[in-house]
């Protein structure tokens, strides 16, 4: 199954390099609290078309000696979204352990909302919520005073906290 899903652009954003990796999404206007930004939107996958996807690019990335750029977003326990697709400007949205904004899941839409007021020029993030495992393979360079060093849920900070702790002993 492969769908293309294509959303209206809402006019609050704009694309550019960014302090945190590669490029980032900027704010063109005052966004408020509680509004949606923009809806991350590609193609319609499978697990397994999402599996191969994503290796093809981290073997690519190895290869050229970057760091990887994988769009996949996770819609459900069945399908994905390849958000590596020109009219995807969400997928420049970067972590942050401190984010201002979040990923919300609207009848299988998944839409980037603020979770505080954003100031105009002020770069949208939102934390991408990674699991516990592997967590090393993702280090984390937002720079915000709560970093953690890596991307990861912040569900996984206090096992994170517990595991340097074990560590340093």
């Amino acid at each position: 199954m492969t769908k293309k899903r294509i959303a209206k652009n809402l006019g609050k954003i704009k694309v550019k390099s960014s302090k945190i990796h590669g490029r980032g999404v900027y704010a063109k206007k005052h966004i408020k609290k509680g509004e949606k930004i923009i809806e991350y939107v590609g193609r319609i996958i499978t697990k397994k078309q999402s599996e191969e996807i994503a290796e093809r690019q981290i073997q690519k990335s190895k290869r050229k000696k970057k760091r990887g750029a994988v769009y996949i977003f996770e819609l459900n326990k069945r399908y994905d979204i390849d958000g590596d697709t020109p009219w995807n400007k969400a997928k420049y949205i970067n972590h942050s352990c401190s984010p201002n904004a979040e990923t919300v899941d609207e009848d299988g839409h998944i839409w980037i909302i603020a979770i505080r007021d954003i100031q105009k020029g002020e770069e949208i993030t939102y934390n991408y919520g990674y699991s516990f495992e592997n967590y090393k393979d993702h280090q984390c360079k937002c720079g915000s005073e709560n970093c953690v060093g890596y991307i990861l849920a912040e569900k996984y900070w206090p096992l994170l906290k517990k595991e340097k702790n074990n560590l340093s002993r």
